[in-house]
């Protein structure tokens, strides 16, 4: 049973959707197709959407719609030392708390992330990709933490590390590494690799 609320789900979904590069920077996003699409009311899209605006994911919100925030490259390097601040954290806490059953939902949704990579449908492995790491913080059960990565997610260009090629068979091992470690109950290599994972990325889009 989903248990958040018909904002929660909205707002979850846009933010896949401007990870992903579903919905591109820049874009405009009008609140009526939006509820169109999801077979709801405005009003959980016009919270969700204020709720974004907050977050730093869009801006402008109102009943025309809002605007997906642009990428800010100059804020990039302050936003990659937050994320393994922040990120390794949460995993420490998944570490102490994840279940076979959480293992087997992520094991699935690595496999997704890799599939989706091989079949060249990199909008689809960007937003498993938000789906993966969304589902692995959530086991922490550290729900103000994971809100301030979110916030930091709104800033930092992973439609533009996933679309460099080899990132995402990369990507593919570096989750492989990730669920190892937790599967043997190491926390401190999951931490490792996900320090890893955060920053081959970021170095990759530097060197281009």
């Amino acid at each position: 049973m989903d248990l958040r609320t018909k904002e929660e789900q909205v707002a979850d979904y846009l933010r896949e959707g401007i990870i992903s590069g579903k919905f591109p920077r820049g874009s405009r996003l009008k609140q009526a197709e939006i509820a169109e699409r999801l077979q709801l009311s405005i009003t959980p899209v016009r919270e969700a959407l204020k709720l974004l605006e907050a977050e730093g994911y869009v801006t402008g919100n109102s009943y025309r719609g809002a605007c997906v925030v642009p990428f800010d490259a100059s804020a990039s390097e302050e936003v990659l030392d937050l994320r393994l601040l922040l990120e390794l954290r949460l995993l420490r806490g998944t570490a102490e708390r994840i279940t076979a059953e959480d293992l087997v939902d992520l094991r699935a949704l690595a496999d997704e992330f890799e599939q989706a990579f091989k079949v060249g449908d990199r909008a689809a492995a960007r937003g498993v990709n938000y789906r993966f790491h969304r589902r692995l913080y959530s086991v922490a059960a550290m729900p103000q933490t994971l809100h301030f990565v979110q916030i930091l997610w709104a800033r930092y260009p992973f439609d533009l590390i996933n679309a460099i090629e080899g990132r995402g068979q990369e990507a593919a091992k570096e989750h492989d590494a990730i669920l190892s470690a937790l599967l043997d109950g190491d926390a401190s290599a999951a931490m490792l690799a996900m320090r890893k994972h955060i920053e081959s990325g970021w170095s990759l889009l530097k060197s281009i």
